[in-house]
């Protein structure tokens, strides 16, 4: 009973309990009126969902599903949906009909006349779940559409106007960003948000949110030049530059310092005219030759650097780096430096998620991310059950004193398992590992999954599971297909359900252990036999950051395996503290958001009441009479000085976010003073913003009595004042849960040293 408690408690208490319970219920009455319902017309089920009680919706639901997509939900699937309607993030095994659960709950929502985002974490996902659930969804005289990067503002227009949207999460952002920069309310276009329910919810709130998401407007960019890219990539680790233990941050050593100094011709890197800015581009190439590795944190492809999304293993579209680092590291390849641009506004995915009246999701792991997702979004955690039993076996670590003994004991593995035909996935942590692993089985048959062939996943998961297949794949998370026995069609089902099913190997356990369960979920779909083993060395990148300090004795055998209880708890010890490690970046990250969040909100709001109402040009009427009298009938002045007004908010914004991370970048200084980083960072935001709005509509005054004003408006670009001709979106990678040096605040955040 204690351990019960405990679930709960872990859970978010008694209101998780009793909404858990609630769902049970609910899916108990609509279960024994399903008959009843089968009976009904298609008319009578809309008047069902409409008016009926919580039972009786969700049967209407159910046999719409059955009428519209041939799909008959369980049981299961009847109490998620209920338990997302009551504003929960479920967790369903995968397998077990995610998609249909959350088209379900969306018409749900609709129904109540609510405009509901179904986040996804890819175009793909959003354009295939919309396709695919749209008969449901027509069923009940409700709409749908799907965001994707190719439409145009009014294609956008037109899908958020409808009941329910698919779209992947950084879409949604940056169409959020590009409405902050309209003159005009009729230029927007998504309108007001209500409901955002989260595919691979833990994915999204979780791994990715404190990724940036960014708008920028054309300005030349800053990089190192070819000559200190040249000097930095022949430093050595050790003698000239150190990392830090979790390799997060580098920085130079006195030697190091020196040489560059001399190799540059001056006689200190931190003294001079232009001091700082040598130095600042000597630790952007510092950073980018230390701590970003090609094929772990990029690959590099059609002549262009391309981030590797660490939490799925595939490209990260539309993902940079800040513009001096992308800069460093594409001079470190040898090509073209891309141009910069200066930030207009930024959006974490996390602040994006608090515009939302209501916040619910569903993922295959949600119980492990319970106290993020009650700490940083205020909802509750249930776990639905499976539709039929586990049958997968989870084997105890296979653990190893080397790196290189234990990925000779993977390779032994796959091949042991390959000649009996029974199919194998394999997770690896990087491109780099899972190329390396498909050498070594270059005489087989092997099918790899990662960032630089992704457009291929949905085939290569698809025949994952046909007899005898090899699959090496980077991070599974948010992969969105299913892994089916004997292949895309189950034409051998049998012959491989009698082999075991599907066998799951991890080359190493993950920083967090729900990444390990997300690898894991892939074997035992739907009650089909499966097995899973990870193999870890007390090498790997995470034994080695969680067990920083602590000495371990152990005694291997001949081949280097370790069959030892205790090794066994210290690498579970390892895992926990590098989970409390991420949870704890993420708390102070997000500090150092917040404010901006919440500053962002006042601008938001004057903003609403510049676009709302003749604010402007009352202001100018004030505080510009003589100049508001000569032009008061002039037709569409009013527009004219909203034009101006927002144009110097906009651009006092995008300066006070320039401030504010150059501050950022170098706060870890007002340690050396004695001062807490985060209080100070917090005081000069504070500071810088206090006059932000009072600035805007003096220089907004100015330009009212100097510009060119008449019927076409307010020539603002006579005088210089030119709203960026060209503007880009893109996610700036500071995610937690990113390899080493991927995290903008921990790395380069910290590198000057």
């Amino acid at each position: 009973m204690a351990a019960f408690d405990w679930f709960w408690r872990a859970m978010g208490g008694s209101a998780a309990r009793k909404n858990h319970k609630r769902g049970e219920h609910v899916a108990a009455q609509a279960e024994a009126t399903r008959e009843e319902s089968a009976r009904l017309s298609d008319e009578e089920l809309r008047t069902r969902l409409r008016q009926g009680d919580d039972g009786e919706r969700l049967a209407a639901l159910a046999e719409a599903s059955r009428r519209t997509l041939s799909l008959d939900p369980f049981p299961c699937q009847l109490q998620a949906v209920q338990l997302i309607l009551g504003g929960d993030v479920i967790q369903m095994a995968t397998g077990e009909g995610k998609t249909l659960v959350g088209a379900m709950a969306a018409v749900g929502f609709a129904a109540q006349g609510r405009r509901v985002h179904i986040l996804t974490v890819n175009d793909y996902l959003a354009r295939r779940d919309a396709e695919w659930m749209r008969p449901l969804v027509d069923f009940f005289g409700l709409t749908v559409g799907a965001i994707d990067e190719s439409l145009s503002r009014e294609e956008r227009r037109d899908v958020y106007q409808r009941s329910i949207v698919y779209g992947p999460v950084n879409e949604i952002g940056f169409d959020v960003l590009r409405d902050r920069q309209v003159t005009a309310r009729e230029e927007e276009v998504q309108g007001e948000v209500d409901v955002a329910l989260v595919d691979e919810a833990d994915s999204v709130l979780v791994d990715e949110a404190l990724v940036p998401l960014v708008l920028a407007g054309a300005a030349p960019g800053e990089a190192p030049t070819g000559q200190i890219t040249d000097i930095v990539r022949d430093l050595v680790e050790g003698q000239h530059y150190e990392i830090d233990d979790e390799r997060r941050n580098v920085f130079l050593t006195d030697a190091g310092a020196d040489r560059v100094a001399a190799a540059l011709g001056v006689e200190s890197l931190y003294e001079g005219e232009d001091a700082g800015s040598t130095l600042v581009h000597v630790n952007l190439a510092l950073h980018a030759k230390a701590l970003l590795i090609r094929d772990i944190h990029y690959v590099v492809r059609e002549g262009k650097v391309q981030l590797i999304d660490s939490s799925r293993g595939r490209i990260a579209e539309l993902q940079r780096w800040p513009d001096g680092l992308q800069a460093a590291v594409e001079a470190k390849e040898g090509l073209r430096v891309s141009e910069g641009g200066r930030i207009l506004d930024t959006i974490t995915i996390q602040a994006l998620m608090g515009r939302y009246r209501t916040l619910c999701g569903m993922t295959g792991t949600a119980v492990e991310a319970t106290d993020q997702l009650r700490q940083f979004y205020d909802v509750g955690v249930a776990v639905v059950e499976r539709h039929k039993p586990l049958a997968r076996v989870d084997e105890a670590d296979r653990i190893y004193a080397t790196m290189a003994e234990k990925n000779q004991a993977i390779v032994e593995e796959i091949r042991r398992l390959h000649a009996t035909g029974q199919p194998v996935l394999v997770g690896t942590h990087d491109v780099a590992e899972s190329e390396a692993l498909a050498e070594e089985l270059e005489d087989l048959d092997v099918a790899v999954l990662n960032a630089k062939n992704d457009d291929e996943e949905a085939r290569i998961i698809a025949e994952a599971g046909d007899v005898g297949r090899i699959t090496v794949s980077t991070q599974m998370a948010g992969r969105g297909t299913d892994i089916r026995l004997g292949g895309a069609d189950e034409a051998a089902y049998d012959e491989v359900v009698a082999k075991g099913g599907l066998a799951v190997i991890g080359t190493g356990r993950h920083k967090t252990a729900r990444l390990d369960h997300q690898l894991r979920g892939r074997a035992g779909r739907q009650g089909d036999p499966g097995r899973s083993v990870f193999f870890v060395s007390l090498e790997d990148d995470m034994v080695v950051a969680g067990g920083s300090g602590e000495r371990i004795t152990a005694h291997p055998d001949a081949d280097g395996r370790i069959e030892d209880k205790r090794i066994s708890h210290f690498i579970g010890h390892c895992q926990r503290v590098t989970e409390g490690q991420l949870l704890e970046i993420h708390a102070q990250t997000w500090k150092y958001n917040k404010l901006l969040t919440d500053q962002r909100a006042i601008i938001d709001e004057r903003r609403a009441r510049l676009l709302d109402t003749d604010l402007a040009w009352e202001e100018f009427q004030q505080r510009a009479p003589e100049r508001a009298a000569e032009l008061a009938d002039l037709p569409g002045i009013a527009e004219a000085a909203r034009s101006i007004m927002l144009f110097h908010l906009d651009e006092e914004w995008a300066g006070h976010l320039s401030i504010m991370d150059e501050v950022r970048e170098s706060i870890h200084l007002r340690a050396v003073a004695k001062e807490t980083p985060i209080d100070e960072f917090h005081r000069i935001a504070v500071r810088e913003f206090k006059d932000l709005a009072q600035r805007a509509v003096d220089k907004s005054v100015e330009t009212f009595e100097s510009v060119p004003i008449d019927e076409e408006g307010a020539h603002l670009e006579d005088h210089g004042r030119i709203r960026p001709s060209a503007t880009w979106t893109y996610m700036v990678s500071d995610n937690p849960l990113s390899s080493s040096g991927n995290s903008v605040f921990s790395g380069i955040g910290n590198i000057f040293r």
